[in-house]
C-alpha cells in the first residue's frame, strides 16, 4: 500500500490500513489516498483516521503496524474510521465516552 497519499495524512507504517489526519479537512475535499482520488463525505479533525483501503466486517484495522480494532461495518477507502465502524481490540467500546475517553 505504498501508493501516493495526500500530505495532509500520515501513514505510520507501510502495512497500515488507516492514515492519520494531520489537520482538519472539510467534507467535500478531494484527496489522494493510496493512489486513488476520494472525496470526503464528512469533515474529519486532527488525529482521526481515514481508511487507506476498503475493509469488510471482521477485518483488523492496522495502525502503527498492529491491530487496533476490528471492523464492525463495511468501510470504503477514504471513509472516517472511528467508533461508529470499528470496535477496539483493547478497550470495550461501551466504556468510551463521546470524546473517546474511558468512562
Amino acid at each position: 500500500m505504498s501508493l501516493a497519499t495526500d500530505d495532509r495524512l500520515i501513514v505510520l507504517a507501510p502495512i497500515d490500513t488507516v492514515a492519520v489526519v494531520r489537520c482538519a479537512i472539510d467534507a467535500g475535499t478531494s484527496l489522494k489516498i493510496s493512489g486513488q482520488s476520494v472525496t470526503l463525505a464528512q469533515a474529519v479533525t486532527l488525529g482521526h483516521k481515514l481508511a487507506r483501503c476498503a475493509m469488510k466486517t471482521g477485518d483488523k484495522v492496522l495502525k502503527y503496524g498492529v491491530s487496533i480494532g476490528s471492523v464492525t461495518a463495511p468501510i470504503a477507502i477514504g471513509e472516517h474510521v472511528h467508533l461508529h465502524n470499528i470496535q477496539s481490540d483493547y478497550t470495550p467500546t461501551y466504556a468510551l465516552t463521546e470524546a473517546g475517553a474511558v468512562a
